[in-house]
Formats: structure tokens, C-alpha cells, sequence
């Protein structure tokens, strides 16, 4: 936003949430992508570093522009430039609407702005409904993939139904996912199974939960031994700081990394190097090295 002034958009917005009790339709643009079909995605066209439309309690990236920073003020090239990664969206529908002059919201003026993000560079990948009639339908993406299997989102966090209301929703849709990066080089146009994307999704999930759980294990100081008879000073253990040429590309992408002590530094290297020879997915490798770097940075003498 250009001054500290509250859009009417996200003035009702604020009320909505704010409301003790919702009717369904007054969900509109606040639905959520369901989390296994969001990794699924992410698993084909990511890493997602960026959310384009979120909030606080429904942002699926670290980095995302809320509607009070109006995404479609934002320099989103510059804003990958500097998270090394992707934007993802699933974008408000809701009509257009202004605030200084400026669009907030409308799915042609959201369309247009990130055809102008795509000629700076970087990639958005879209969840949007096959709505193949509609004005702002994005002929232009530069791949468009259509799921086989109608797609159910998930209601927000504040959602609280009023009587008679559901307390989840049973709707879906046709859906398409549309990439826009001017260097994509695959097909323009392509079929995905919405069971395979869901399939995808757990595995990652699986594996990020297995993730968790050693590093919240190696966070935790062990238990003080009993005392023993002094020993000689073991030999210090043998240091690898020679690294290929794909170990370092992943390291590269990996926020702070290059601020850790020697030690750790090392830690994460290896642990790169290790899933790197396990051949798991590149993003699954991104994401489990970069929450144990940012648990050495949080937990510095774990």
C-alpha cells in the first residue's frame, strides 16, 4: 500500500473474520488449498518459496503479500530473486476492486499483472478453475494443466458456521494448474491426475514430518552422563569441505546457510550430499536443509 489508509476490501474483510458465526457463501475468496494437493503441486513446479494472496492463518510459503500489501503493487521478480524459488497462488475471485487507484483484487487485472512479472522473470503457478469462458482465462500461460478430478477446498480457520450451516464443504470444481515463466521449455498443454498430485503431496509431507521429528531429536539436549575416568583426547574428526558441483547449487538456494559456524555448516552439506545420493525429490532436499539450518541458527549449540 502506498499510505497506512485500510482498503474497503480488506476493511470487510477484517469484519467478516471478526463475525461470531458465517454462512457458507460468505466464504468467497478465503477457500484454502487443501495441503496434500498443495505439496503435490509444489512437488512438479516448485519449490514455493513466495505466496502471491494469503494471510497470517492461511499462507502456505514463509514469504507471502497479504491483501493490505496489495500483491498487485508488488515487485514479484525481485522478490524471487531474492527467496530463490517459485510463487504460488490461488487467486481471490472476487470482483474488482480499487483502493488509491490501484486494483486489489479482479482476475483480469491479476492475470495482467503477472504477465508483466513473467517478462521480469521467475515463475507463478496458478491453482484457477478451468474456466476456459471466462474473459480473464489465461490463454497466454506458458503451460496449462488440467486435473482430472474435481477439486474441494478447504474452509478458512475463522470460518465459525452459523445455524443450519456446514461445517465443511463438500463442493468442488474443475480445476487447472497454469505456470507462467518464459523459460519453461515443456509441453503448453497437459493432463494431472488429482489422486497422483494428493499421492505426491502425503509422500512429501511423510517425509518433512520424519524430518521434523529427527531434527526436534537433535535439538533436544541429551541426558548429563555419569561421570567417567579421563580419556585421552580423541582425534578430531575428519573435516569434508570439498563439495560437488550439484551439492553447492542446492546450498546456494538455502536462506542464511552461508552464516553458520563451520561445524554446522558442514552438518547441512552433508545432509544435502546424503539426500542427493538417496535421489530424493530437489525440493524435498531444499526444505529438509533448510529447517536444520534454521534449527543451528535458533538452537546454536544443539
Amino acid at each position: 500500500m502506498t499510505d497506512h489508509t485500510i482498503s474497503p476490501y480488506c476493511a470487510a474483510l477484517d469484519a467478516l473474520r471478526a463475525a461470531p458465526a458465517h454462512k457458507l457463501k460468505e466464504v468467497g475468496d478465503q477457500w484454502r488449498t487443501p495441503d496434500p494437493l498443495w505439496w503435490g503441486i509444489n512437488s512438479l513446479y516448485g519449490p514455493f518459496v513466495l505466496d502471491l494472496f494469503a494471510d497470517a492463518s492461511n499462507a502456505k510459503c514463509e514469504a507471502f503479500f497479504s491483501a493490505e500489501d496489495n500483491a498487485l503493487t508488488q515487485d514479484w521478480s525481485a522478490r524471487l530473486s531474492e527467496l530463490h524459488g517459485a510463487g504460488y497462488a490461488n487467486p481471490p475471485y472476487s470482483r474488482p476492486s480499487q483502493h488509491d487507484g490501484q486494483y486489489i483484487t479482479g482476475m483480469r487485472h491479476i492475470i495482467a499483472h503477472t504477465m508483466a512479472m513473467r517478462a521480469l522473470g521467475g515463475r507463478y503457478v496458478f491453482l484457477i478453475k478451468a474456466a476456459t469462458g471466462e474473459v480473464w482465462w489465461p490463454e497466454d500461460a506458458d503451460h496449462i494443466a488440467f486435473i482430472r478430478g474435481r477439486i474441494s477446498f478447504d474452509l478458512p480457520v475463522w470460518y465459525r458456521p452459523a445455524e443450519n450451516e456446514p461445517s465443511e464443504s463438500s463442493a468442488g470444481f474443475g480445476a487447472a494448474i497454469a505456470v507462467f515463466d518464459k523459460s519453461w521449455r515443456g509441453p503448453k498443454f497437459d493432463y494431472v491426475s488429482r489422486d497422483e498430485l494428493e499421492a505426491r503431496g502425503r509422500a512429501f509431507m511423510r517425509q518433512i514430518d520424519l524430518a521434523a521429528v529427527r531434527l526436534q531429536e537433535q535439538a533436544t539436549p541429551a541426558a548429563p552422563a555419569a561421570p567417567a575416568a579421563p580419556a585421552a583426547p580423541a582425534a578430531p574428526a575428519a573435516e569434508n569441505n570439498v563439495w560437488s558441483e550439484e551439492v553447492k547449487l542446492v546450498a546456494d538456494h538455502i536462506d542464511h546457510i552461508y552464516e553458520l559456524p563451520p561445524d554446522h555448516h558442514r552438518k547441512v552439506m552433508q545432509l544435502i550430499n546424503k539426500l542427493l545420493l538417496e535421489r530424493q525429490p530437489s525440493g524435498v532436499i531444499t526444505i529438509m536443509a533448510q529447517s536444520l539450518t534454521k534449527n543451528f541458527l535458533e538452537f546454536p549449540n544443539a
